[in-house]
């Protein structure tokens, strides 16, 4: 099949507010929920490479996984104006489609991001592409093109000059999309069938790199200014918090509160209207990485690479575990293992039940890694500008 797409006839099949997704699935950035928790077993401490394959241009989106396919981002060509969407699959790396498209919009990005930052997402029947040019594609699962949105046509001002990053999510019929910027700040809801608005929302005019996470099926979209939950549906605004967040790590969420990186970690208990604080540490500052939550305890990676866990009732630390860095990416989980990958490419297996901690697996993986893992089938994904490897 060549890797260039063709416009295929529209065909397209309503799922109304079911997903598709199965437990398994890893379905957008940082999994299910944006939690960055797998629901599954752990692959386990001892992880190694299972295989490898090639990429042809940069990236700092992750994987996602739908079932027994594993799907990726990476923009090629010296302006990094092709944009590439390829499904692999799981068990053994080989591709199984390719396309390629051409960015409409804005390519400029920082020398350390990519047009390819942002993580794709899926409904278990649909994957969505989202490039920093704000391009956005929708693909069925077996590469037939379903709809397409220059976003900049309809956007015009909606760019920064370092390049954007936050990934979309979908809940339901609606993909929430985030374009916020200094200039034309945005999020629209776009029906997954029709590719066309349900509603948009005007942001804060900053510059923001955060990616939205789902707390009890509303969408809480982070930025300068705080935490805003909307129903994804109307984009009403369901709660707010107004205290100031981070622009860079993303929230962490519970069935029960959402760890925000404000003022170090802030717990919120959202209800109707507003968002209740229970509790406030300042010492746990999280770098470019976004917090997880894992039993009872939660994990914050420092901008100096020390992984502290603190206690989700207080926010009272427990101990403090120096990683191999400098780290970029976030770190994910499965069971009791915490798994994230070094700039310098050293894939790190940290057991959390340790009495402080402990790195019980290093994997040399020997390329520069700046993105954020993916957990899936027993296994864990993770990809550079070169590479995709499976690790198991």
């Amino acid at each position: 099949m060549s890797p260039r797409f063709f416009l295929a006839p529209f065909v397209l099949t309503a799922l109304g507010f079911q997903s598709l997704v199965c437990a398994a699935d890893w379905p957008q950035f940082r999994g299910p929920n944006a939690s960055a928790v797998s629901s599954e077993a752990a692959p386990g401490p001892k992880v190694e490479v299972a295989w490898s394959v090639d990429l042809p241009g940069r990236g700092l989106s992750s994987p996602i996984v739908i079932g027994d396919k594993v799907f990726l981002t990476c923009a090629s060509g010296p302006d990094q104006s092709n944009l590439h969407v390829f499904c692999f699959s799981t068990q053994d790396g080989k591709k199984v489609w390719e396309r390629v498209m051409k960015t409409t919009g804005r390519t400029m990005t920082h020398n350390k991001t990519s047009v390819a930052a942002a993580t794709m997402c899926s409904d278990g029947e649909r994957v969505f592409a989202l490039y920093s040019s704000n391009d956005l594609f929708a693909f069925d699962l077996a590469g037939d093109l379903l709809w397409l949105r220059g976003l900049t046509y309809d956007y015009a001002n909606a760019s920064n000059s370092l390049g954007m990053s936050s990934s979309p999510v979908v809940v339901g019929d609606t993909l929430i999309v985030q374009s916020e910027n200094d200039s034309e700040s945005l999020a629209v809801g776009i029906d997954v069938t029709t590719g066309k608005n349900r509603w948009k929302k005007e942001r804060p005019k900053a510059a923001n790199w955060t990616s939205a996470v789902i707390f009890q099926d509303v969408v809480a979209l982070q930025s300068s200014k705080g935490l805003t939950g909307i129903n994804p549906r109307t984009g009403e605004t369901v709660w707010d918090y107004t205290d100031g967040a981070s622009t860079i790590p993303s929230s962490a969420v519970t069935q029960t509160a959402i760890y925000v990186p404000s003022s170090g970690i802030t717990a919120l208990v959202p209800e109707k209207g507003a968002a209740s604080q229970l509790w406030r540490a300042s010492g746990l500052k999280p770098g470019t990485g976004s917090p997880l939550v894992l039993g009872d305890s939660l994990y914050v990676l420092n901008s100096t690479g020390v992984l502290l866990k603190a206690s989700i009732a207080n926010g009272d630390e427990a101990w403090k575990l120096r990683l191999k860095g400098p780290i970029s990416g976030s770190p994910v989980a499965a069971g009791k293992y915490i798994y994230i990958a070094s700039e310098r490419g050293d894939f790190q297996v940290v057991d959390t039940t340790a009495p402080e901690g402990e790195i019980v697996q290093t994997v040399a993986l020997k390329d520069t890694i700046l993105s954020t893992p993916a957990i899936s089938g027993g296994a864990v994904f993770i990809r550079s500008d070169k590479k995709l490897w499976k690790l198991e």
